[in-house]
């Protein structure tokens, strides 16, 4: 039976894929800077972020004398609240938690990112557990994060379905048991990902279309 539904962030609570491509987008039209300069810059920085080895104040002078801009950090932050998040989805994530379902997020971000998107919106009263590549120090491609988030809910592997915008995102916790989705960020189709949902035996709300 299945006890918890847990989603990636980008590319499924979000519509841009990566939080690369959000970071980048909303900086860049602010800025006028160059995207393709900007993001060769700040990728550069990327997986040290994504691990928790090193923060965005870390690196934040040193990106912008390379990037030739002396940006103030807040805007950086302003990327952080305006991420666009998918409406359609968090009204699932919605039904799903008046089913009584466990909501988790399981996420290869930065933990200042997530910490100021969750605040914003309030939802940690939505989600029962947030599992973050940078605070773990684990991403992944490598088994912690999900059996730290199963743990933190007190659920089985096989008692899980996990949602992620990338297959090779699927690997590891399908080899661990879990149920898994693929759900493609380009075509966004509700109806397939509340099939496959419903194949799980997920219950959902059938009198409120998505």
């Amino acid at each position: 039976m299945i006890k918890a539904i847990l989603f990636d962030f980008d590319g499924v609570l979000t519509t841009d894929a990566t939080d690369l491509q959000s970071i980048c987008n909303y900086i860049c039209k602010k800025t006028g800077l160059d995207k393709e300069i900007f993001e060769k810059e700040y990728s550069k920085y990327d997986d040290d972020l994504l691990y928790g080895k090193i923060t965005h104040e870390d690196i934040w002078r040193n990106l912008c004398k390379e990037v030739d801009n002396k940006m103030d950090i807040n805007i950086l932050y302003e990327s952080f609240l305006n991420t666009p998040i998918d409406s359609e989805m968090i009204t699932l994530v919605n039904k799903l938690k008046r089913q009584n379902y466990k909501i988790g997020i399981i996420t290869n971000n930065k933990k200042d990112r997530v910490d100021d998107i969750v605040k914003y919106y309030d939802w940690n009263k939505i989600f029962d557990t947030i599992s973050i590549s940078s605070e773990i120090g684990s991403g992944k491609n490598y088994d912690e994060i999900f059996i730290k988030t199963i743990d933190c809910l007190n659920v089985n592997a096989n008692e899980c379905v996990f949602i992620d915008n990338q297959k090779k995102n699927l690997i590891i916790p399908k080899k661990m048991g879990m149920n898994v989705i693929y759900f493609d960020h380009l075509k966004r189709d509700y109806e397939e990902l509340i099939k496959q949902l419903k194949d799980l035996l997920v219950i959902l709300d059938t009198q409120h279309s998505y």
